[in-house]
């Protein structure tokens, strides 16, 4: 028999899910129970892809502490991923018991969250662990407790044993419904490998600029007229004149290698594609990021702040960019 545990919290000390943990661990090593556990905080991108460690498992426990509202995110985030990757029929052969610690009120209302969660994912459920911790110290070292503890690994390891019949639940024909609205029919062995695509920031950034790189050569191969218009007309609806303000932007846009002129005299603006060696302002950054900047989802100075657009010249003129560009 093979026991997965799967750790949300934070990994304090003072956390009494990892002491209830480790004696759980240790009871089922006394039968024989191979028990591997993951703590979701050691691997925070990799989380997308521990739903392919459910393939070759008995039985998981779900654990995490309450600290102030709710169940932690990473633990929901595992979740999440298990909705989108895992392979639902080998998590209805799983069970799932829940250890749920709380030093707040709410243990009650989470460990019903998660056994919700994981039928609603298709799995079995078992009884859990669920209780509120004032005193970790107390707690820890109370022979009761220890007892109850030891109690509730044991039944977990009779339940997946026994595999006991179970009344009908409407819960799982809810499952059934919800599993056939997804939008992708992949196997078992595709949802993996794109499990581990997404938690890969290098493809997913590459897998992007591709996008771009392909939306910008299809609009040259149709003939787009409006791109030697690009981003000219937004930039004089939204142009908001200053008295006595003068000065001029060039600002490269590098996936298509050209550079966008902006000229304001005053309540006279010049805009075209060209080249200005003398601009108050130079600027590079990427279409994707000019897109953003002209419908208003950012400033230009705050793409200048974030690193997502590099300038040089008269920072002044730089910063009067969103004064004079109300997008």
């Amino acid at each position: 028999m093979k026991i997965n545990i799967y750790y949300g919290g934070r990994g304090l000390i003072e956390d009494s899910t990892l002491y209830v943990l480790n004696k759980i661990t240790m009871v089922l090593e006394e039968l024989r129970v191979e028990v591997r556990r993951y703590n979701l905080y050691e691997d925070k991108q990799g989380i997308s892809t521990l739903p392919s460690t459910l393939k070759d498992c008995d039985g998981i426990i779900l654990a995490t502490n309450v600290e102030w509202f709710g169940l932690g995110g990473l633990l929901s985030q595992f979740l999440d991923a298990c909705w989108l990757y895992a392979d639902k029929e080998k998590v209805k052969t799983i069970y799932m018991m829940p250890v749920i610690i709380s030093n707040i009120y709410g243990e009650r209302e989470q460990e019903l969250s998660l056994l919700r969660a994981w039928e609603l994912l298709g799995g079995l459920t078992c009884r859990g662990i669920c209780a509120y911790v004032s005193n970790h110290v107390a707690f820890e070292t109370s022979p009761q407790y220890s007892l109850l503890i030891e109690k509730a690994a044991e039944g977990l390891y009779r339940t997946i044993n026994q595999k006991p019949a179970r009344f009908p639940s409407s819960i799982y024909s809810l499952q059934e419904t919800m599993l056939r609205l997804q939008p992708l029919d992949l196997t078992p062995q595709e949802t993996e490998q794109l499990s581990m695509y997404v938690s890969d920031d290098t493809y997913v950034k590459k897998q992007k600029e591709d996008i771009e790189e392909l939306t910008l050569m299809f609009k040259e191969l149709l003939g787009d007229d409006t791109s030697s218009e690009e981003f000219i007309p937004a930039l004089k609806s939204h142009f908001k004149p200053l008295d006595d303000f003068h000065a001029s932007y060039a600002i490269t846009i590098e996936d298509s290698n050209r550079t966008l002129i902006v000229e304001v005299s005053g309540e006279k603006l010049n805009c075209y594609y060209g080249q200005k060696s003398d601009a108050d302002v130079t600027a590079r950054t990427s279409y994707a990021v000019m897109e953003d900047i002209v419908a208003g989802r950012m400033t230009f100075q705050h793409a200048f702040m974030s690193g997502s657009l590099t300038a040089k010249g008269n920072f002044k003129t730089l910063r009067a960019f969103d004064t004079v560009f109300q997008f």
